[in-house]
């Protein structure tokens, strides 16, 4: 799917015009018309901070929408540079191992977050 589909999908489900959805954003309707009709002229997908925004709005994804808008997610990116080695890894996996391997870690209980030692 594409960013332009997606984002006109989410604003009807969610019985916004475009008008509507501009105002809560804080954007031109025009603005949003070119996004949802790939007409924008300078860049191909608006800012990561406007595609925030409209997640927002829209009750949506915010990742979903970024990825679809060829851009990383902060978190993503974060994690990246962190454990590059582990994601070279991932990245070099054919899609029947990658899909195996996404059913065991989904089957994993949720990690439990690391309390830091009382000082003594």
């Amino acid at each position: 799917m594409r960013f332009s589909d997606r984002l006109k999908e989410l604003r009807i489900a969610k019985n916004f015009s475009q008008r509507a959805l501009a105002h809560e954003v804080g954007a031109n309707f025009t603005y949003l018309s070119k996004i949802e009709n790939e007409k924008l002229g300078f860049a191909d997908y608006p800012s990561e901070e406007m595609i925030c925004k409209l997640a927002r709005a829209l009750d949506a994804d915010v990742d979903e929408l970024l990825i679809l808008a060829d851009k990383i997610p902060t978190s993503i990116k974060r994690r990246v540079r962190e454990r590059p080695d582990a994601f070279r890894k991932l990245a070099s996996l054919d899609d029947v191992t990658l899909d195996s391997l996404m059913v065991q870690l989904a089957e994993l209980p949720a990690p439990r977050k690391r309390r830091k030692p009382k000082p003594r």
